[in-house]
């Protein structure tokens, strides 16, 4: 399994999954501030609450291109809120100075003016106090690592120097500005489907050694490699679900944590002769032609990693991939949804 899902899955890094050619997104964090710029090179950062004092997080998102606009969006921390509570108004104030109340949005976020927008951003890169007041308990943003996530949200989509700049503004043209990069197109194929099985003990001792060579060190399949004691009973099966009238999905458990376990997947043919081909070690689930993976950063839940593999008639191809920020205690099942890979998948037909 890789690292970084087994050693309690460090959500601000990358995850180490099986990459698609191409770009494949780039994710950053210095102390209370991250970034996340997906393969179409949009860029999110989320800068949040002192770790000690959990009160909310800001998201500021900004699609590649030139002129393109910046949206700030702000949530408060839940993970303790009472339910019953309406949250009316919230304001933004600057170094004890009223910037005005924030819009309201759905599901219990708010939206930056982008006059207020230019102030916060403003604010973050020096000493200024940023606070939102009319929650349980003022929400006071963190300028902690604003300032090197900020550069590095400029330095992914090329802005650098330019006047729309967030972080180091200059003359240069607008237009030198990286354009933005289409996302790859997956068509999706509808799988036949049949009912699983079991492999018998024969083909499982005849395929296992060719479903090891398939995966990389960083990707092993510890449980499959080294058999442990079942916890529950076919816990150490290898299942056959068949695709189509040729090929067929194994999986089998390769790794079990405190509170995640990871699957690995292969396609291979149905007569299970030829090599199989490795998908991911760390899958939660598979229906309807889709593997998906949802693994939570700590017991609490308040982070998690996702991606999901679409098949496309001859493999499994990374649809997408995420993480929900940091483990900050905000909210139940994580605070924002953070793209490092999109594509665009065209239902199957």
């Amino acid at each position: 399994m890789n690292s970084s899902i087994k050693a309690t899955l460090v959500i601000a890094a990358t995850l180490t999954l099986p990459a698609l050619a191409g770009h494949s997104g780039v994710s950053f964090d210095h102390k209370d501030w991250e970034v996340v710029c997906d393969n179409t090179l949009t860029c999110r950062a989320a800068g949040y609450s002192a770790e000690e004092e959990a009160s909310g997080s800001v998201l500021i998102t900004r699609k590649a291109g030139p002129d393109t606009s910046v949206t700030v969006d702000v949530v408060l921390a839940e993970m303790e809120a009472d339910d019953s509570t309406q949250q009316a108004k919230l304001t933004l104030w600057i170094d004890g100075k009223s910037q005005g109340d924030v819009t309201a949005e759905d599901s219990d976020t708010w939206r930056l003016s982008d006059e207020q927008a230019r102030n916060l951003i403003a604010a973050v890169k020096g000493s200024s106090k940023v606070e939102f007041k009319g929650g349980a308990k003022p929400f006071v943003l963190s300028g902690e690592g604003a300032s090197a996530v900020l550069l590095k949200f400029d330095d992914v989509q090329g802005r650098v120097g330019t006047p729309g700049a967030l972080s180091k503004k200059g003359d240069k043209a607008e237009s030198t500005v990286t354009p933005a990069v289409a996302a790859p197109v997956i068509q999706a194929v509808s799988v036949e489907g049949g009912e699983d099985r079991a492999l018998t003990e024969a083909e499982a001792r005849a395929l296992t050694p060719r479903l090891l060579a398939a995966v990389s060190k960083e990707n092993a399949c510890d449980r499959l490699s080294t058999p442990a004691e079942p916890v529950i009973e076919g816990d150490n099966d290898i299942t056959l679900t068949p695709l189509d009238s040729k090929h067929a999905l194994i999986s089998t458990l390769c790794w079990r944590g405190a509170y995640n376990e990871g699957y690995g997947y292969w396609v291979i043919d149905k007569a299970l002769k030829g090599n199989p081909q490795f998908i991911t070690n760390s899958a939660s689930d598979y229906g309807d032609g889709v593997i998906s993976l949802g693994q939570r950063g700590r017991g609490i839940g308040d982070c998690w990693a996702s991606a999901e593999w679409v098949w496309d008639g001859e493999t499994f191809r990374k649809s997408s991939e995420a993480t929900t920020g940091m483990c900050r205690y905000i909210r139940a099942g994580g605070t924002w949804d953070l793209p490092e890979f999109v594509t665009e998948v065209k239902a199957a037909k």
